[in-house]
């Protein structure tokens, strides 16, 4: 008999679109819900994350749709196409949870797919995962990241105590994608608009994060974004400010140049690894 461990069955949750949002630009808030809420189980963490997995067009699944089985039944080109998201919030007594996209014109697919959500469309997730909430413990609290970490951000800040004190560093493409947050009043945020450069392609936040004047006391730093921008911030954050691994959740969501698919599969090669 074979003592390997058996995998835990991935829970589907099939969702509907109830509206959406758009807090700034380029983001564009999905609230879901539906009958399939109930199987949706918050681990708790102010930074939870589900895969998104969209069923392919042109191709006749059969219903009731299950994306875990399908991978069973069908070559890998017919699977659904599986993308990683924040929750952004969730709200258990109205059953509905919130996922930010981040919307440049046509590019991609789950941003498109979001900017022209209607009501009653579906979404079929699992999870969620998820490892971070802000040390209680900590004298004081960073937050970097570019947009694709916004959401993450948002949540953490909005999790703390409104004691808390501390800095955040936002990139955004520009003024107007500059966002209300709730976050205690000791919470400085500093937003950086890039203008004309590319994302992935500034160095913006990292030379804000190098150059800023820190807090006394011991710090709890979240900071996601792009790759290249982690790899910078990974030096800033251990080399310069001395900082160690306990103290820190840092992680690429994305990286410039490279498709979803791509930056996945990089994630297991030396040129996709953070820590």
């Amino acid at each position: 008999m074979s003592n390997a461990p058996v995998a835990k069955p991935r829970t589907q949750i099939d969702l509907e679109v109830l509206r959406s949002e758009w807090p700034s630009e380029h983001m564009v808030r999905v609230i879901l819900g539906g009958a399939g809420f109930g199987a949706f189980q918050s681990k708790g963490f102010s930074d939870q994350y589900v895969k998104l997995h969209f069923l392919q067009p042109g191709l006749d699944y059969a219903e009731p749709v299950d994306v875990f089985a399908l991978r069973e039944t069908l070559p890998r080109e017919q699977w659904p196409v599986t993308r990683t998201y924040t929750v952004r919030w969730v709200n258990e007594q109205n059953r509905e949870l919130a996922i930010d996209f981040v919307v440049h014109g046509d590019i991609g697919l789950a941003g498109p797919w979001a900017a022209a959500a209607q009501p009653g469309d579906r979404l079929i997730v699992s999870g969620p995962g998820g490892a971070y909430n802000p040390n209680p413990e900590a004298d004081w609290y960073l937050f970097a990241g570019d947009e694709s970490a916004l959401p993450a951000i948002s949540a953490a800040i909005e999790a703390l105590p409104t004691q808390a004190t501390g800095l955040a560093f936002i990139e955004v493409p520009g003024e107007s994608d500059i966002q209300e947050l709730s976050a205690p009043e000791g919470l400085i945020i500093n937003w950086l608009p890039r203008g004309t450069e590319a994302a992935g392609d500034s160095t913006l936040l990292i030379d804000a994060v190098a150059g800023a004047s820190w807090p006394e006391g011991t710090v709890d730093a979240f900071v996601h974004g792009e790759r290249e921008y982690m790899k910078a911030l990974r030096d800033v954050l251990f080399k310069q400010r001395g900082l160690t691994k306990n103290q820190v959740s840092l992680s690429g969501y994305w990286a410039r140049g490279r498709t979803e698919d791509r930056f996945q599969a990089e994630k297991r090669q030396d040129i996709g690894k953070i820590l």
